[in-house]
């Protein structure tokens, strides 16, 4: 029986959720159903004796016919056969009358008329009332209509099944009825008509409710916090204002608990799962201390459950977009209440992967990442961004990832590529993929008895014997987890990744999660398995060649590819030529318009394809790499610019040789192909970087002094050598360091203003020296006053005008 017992699962949460929806409605219909029938008999039992009371004043009892007078007409015809054969009673004597009669009087039941329902000694009840005679007739029952059953699931006994059935209830029959009771009802009741408020007024009394309310569940949230162990029923009152049935302040309050509860939970809630107790342990006595813990850890845990219940019903109401009963919130509400919710579930999925239902979270964020609501689904991508990033076992990336997997293939592949591309953020560096993996750290095994009996004498296996103990004491105080386990972990992560992968190319390859496929096998191709290399590195090549994709999909076909060739593909031997080839070819491409983004992954490609795979590169391949790269600098944006020339002096630091090109003497016999395709065969070694001389006059500073660092041969030393923080940093950091995104340029430009004067002349130091004795002696002068006369003037200057 314990064994039976220990293999049964324990119920899921979404079996939970069921489960205690199915007791709140059984318990809602048969509250309801109570309350119809009680309400019916009384309402029954009322009109019947209002019915009664009207029949007993407006009507009088009907007198019945005497039983005794009824005869039947067989009975009354042979009478009258018995009286023609009878003797007349003319014709009897008056003394023989007389005495049939007495002998009448005096018979016996043998004798006695049996029509009659009385016996003939006993005296008639002359003031018998009529209703007595009424209430002694039997009355005749009406058969009540068969009602209709439900069937019920049926119950197993040790006896054996046992079916259950439920009457139907009635609503038709008596529709009528309550709807004649509920007219007379509000006919009676006058209700008090409420006073109309001004729009000023309701909005007082509106911030005073929601005042009262803020209150109420700070002073709550305040109590919790200050003693979780003792208030933790003070969650369940915080949690019912969850109902709150005001539409003045419903949707404002109930925004307000779920964030409160939210941060109680996250500050109460303890760093380790919380486990249902045992039969043996609940029977067991443990101390006031460990019982009041248990009951804080029970209390939290049902609290918690009930809390995210609430979360997911928000959603489905804005989900259903259908109007409650109360009709307290509005349907305009719902999205504001279901974003609260989403928030806050988002936060607890990244503060709590440790704690409890967190499977439950999971499955309920998921689907959201791929909601319409472009709000919505941001941040729930962000939030399992947020938690890969900073899960370092993976135990919770692990759960993740199966519900992504799982929900992209039910949804035949049809979902936002944001979705896959949270992948990105795992990490995930190692993985089991060689077999000596499982020798790096071994645990340490300690000896056995017989072991230290054989080789160890007794002084030697006392101190043994502590040395182990203190070994595993400091083990568990370290509390760290093994490296194997991550491992482990981080496998199963990363075969779930590929897995999807692998489904969307081979079955969705117009897909337009492709990109994000890419993108992913580029960055965890170097943990492929050996075995896929050449069915992966095929159908690479094929999705290229088809023409469907866009330039930035090809070139992560190309990273993909190399990456692969650069870890464990060293071993194969794969020609990649055809994929050189490719990025050669659509070099120019790129240009100082939209493609200007895909210059990262081409900077990307040319390190792993040239610089990493230095080897297996011929002089002619690298000659027309930096040639073309040259080329390409003179097109793109100065960001670009200096990525490409900071590969090309990587480049001709890695192959000395290509220096040739900086000589403008050729070298061997043909004539540079430019527009040919094929790198090996466009004989880059009979060209030079002129490039680099229209380089030199660019007006970025930093593309200035990259060209003439390149035009002197890329020196180390010298007066033509890079500063340390330019030759130290790759191609990739310095194309998004000086990046012109924020419309920004970078270093900035210098001002074109003259430099200011240190002195400033003042007054009289602006004259000449003449000129100020001048303005000297006129000003010392003394104003002589003579009358103004313009007429003089005026009439010289006319003369003059005339002649």
């Amino acid at each position: 029986m314990k064994a039976r017992r220990n293999k049964k699962q324990v119920p899921s949460f979404r079996k939970l959720l069921k489960t205690s929806k199915v007791k709140l409605e059984n318990k809602l219909k048969n509250k309801q159903h109570k309350q119809q029938s009680t309400l019916k008999k009384y309402r029954k039992e009322q009109r019947k004796l209002r019915q009664a009371v009207k029949d007993a004043v407006s009507k009088k009892p009907i007198p019945l016919e005497d039983p005794k007078r009824r005869r039947p007409v067989k009975r009354i015809e042979k009478e009258e056969e018995e009286e023609e054969e009878a003797l007349p009673l003319d014709m009897m004597d008056e003394d023989d009358l007389q005495l049939m009669k007495d002998l009448g009087q005096r018979a016996s039941f043998l004798t006695r008329d049996l029509s009659s329902s009385e016996p003939v000694h006993v005296k008639k009840r002359k003031h018998e009332h009529i209703i007595d005679k009424y209430e002694k007739i039997p009355r005749t029952l009406q058969t009540a209509p068969e009602k209709e059953l439900i069937h019920l699931l049926p119950i197993k006994d040790k006896s054996g099944i046992i079916p259950q059935t439920r009457e139907k209830p009635d609503t038709d029959s008596n529709k009528d009825e309550e709807d004649q009771e509920e007219m007379e009802l509000e006919e009676e009741i006058i209700e008090d008509p409420i006073p109309e408020m001004t729009r000023e007024e309701h909005l007082i009394e509106r911030k005073k409710k929601l005042q009262e309310k803020k209150l109420h569940i700070a002073t709550l949230a305040s109590a919790i916090l200050s003693d979780p162990e003792s208030n933790i029923k003070k969650l369940k009152e915080l949690r019912s204002m969850l109902m709150e049935q005001d539409p003045d302040v419903a949707v404002t309050v109930r925004k307000l608990v779920v964030v409160s509860l939210m941060e109680l939970f996250k500050d109460i809630t303890p760093s380790y799962k919380i486990r249902p107790l045992t039969e043996a342990e609940k029977s067991t006595k443990i101390r006031k201390e460990t019982q009041k813990l248990r009951e804080f850890e029970e209390g939290l845990v049902s609290q918690y459950k009930f809390y995210l219940e609430n979360l997911e019903q928000m959603v489905k109401d804005w989900k259903q977009r259908k109007l409650k009963k109360s009709n307290v919130v509005s349907l305009k509400a719902y999205k504001g209440l279901a974003e609260v919710a989403v928030k806050s579930l988002c936060e607890l999925l990244v503060t709590l992967p440790h704690f409890n239902f967190h499977n439950n979270i999971i499955v309920l964020i998921v689907p959201l990442m791929n909601d319409t609501s472009k709000s919505i689904s941001e941040m729930c991508c962000e939030a399992v961004k947020k938690l890969f990033k900073q899960d370092k076992l993976g135990q919770a990336s692990l759960g993740v990832v199966k519900v992504i997997s799982g929900f992209v293939k039910g949804r035949n592949y049809e979902v936002r590529p944001e979705m896959l591309k949270t992948f990105l953020c795992l990490r995930i560096k190692e993985v089991e993929v060689k077999k000596d993996t499982e020798d790096i750290n071994k645990p340490k095994k300690f000896m056995t008895f017989k072991e230290k009996r054989k080789t160890l004498s007794r002084m030697q296996r006392k101190w043994k014997k502590a040395e182990e103990k203190l070994e595993r004491e400091l083990r568990e105080a370290e509390a760290s987890e093994s490296t194997e386990k991550k491992l482990k972990l981080h496998t199963e992560t990363l075969n779930m990744v590929f897995v999807t992968y692998f489904r969307i190319l081979k079955k969705a390859q117009r897909s337009p999660l492709l990109p994000a496929v890419l993108e992913g096998l580029a960055k965890f191709a170097h943990l492929i398995n050996v075995e896929f290399f050449d069915d992966l590195l095929v159908v690479l090549h094929t999705l290229i060649e088809s023409g469907d994709l866009s330039y930035q999909e090809s070139l992560h076909c190309v990273q993909t590819a190399f990456h692969i060739l650069s870890g464990q593909g060293d071993v194969l031997n794969i020609d990649p030529m055809k994929f050189y080839t490719h990025l050669y070819k659509t070099l120019f491409k790129l240009h100082a318009g939209a493609t200007n983004d895909s210059v990262e992954i081409v900077l990307q490609c040319l390190d792993v394809m040239l610089t990493k795979r230095r080897k297996q590169v011929s002089q002619q391949r690298a000659l027309a790499f930096i040639k073309r790269l040259c080329t390409l600098a003179l097109q793109v944006l100065p960001n670009s610019s200096i990525g490409i020339l900071a590969t090309t002096r990587i480049l001709m630091h890695t192959f000395p040789k290509t220096d040739l090109l900086l000589d403008n003497e050729s070298q061997g016999s043909g004539v540079f192909l430019p527009e040919l395709d094929e790198p090996e065969y466009c004989n880059a070694q009979n060209t030079a970087l002129w490039e680099l001389h229209a380089l030199r006059r660019h007006y970025h500073p930093i593309v200035q002094r990259f060209a003439a660092h390149l035009m002197a041969g890329a020196p180390s030393e010298g007066s033509e050598a890079l500063k340390p923080e330019l030759s130290r940093r790759s191609a990739v950091e310095l194309f998004e360091t000086y990046s012109m995104a924020a419309m920004t340029f970078n270093p900035p430009v210098e001002s074109s203003n003259p430099k200011k004067k240190d002195k400033f002349l003042q007054g009289d130091l602006f004259l000449n020296e003449d000129l100020n004795e001048l303005v000297k002696r006129h000003c010392s002068e003394v104003a002589i006053e003579s009358p103004l006369d313009f007429t003089k003037y005026l009439k010289t200057s006319l003369r003059v005008d005339f002649l």
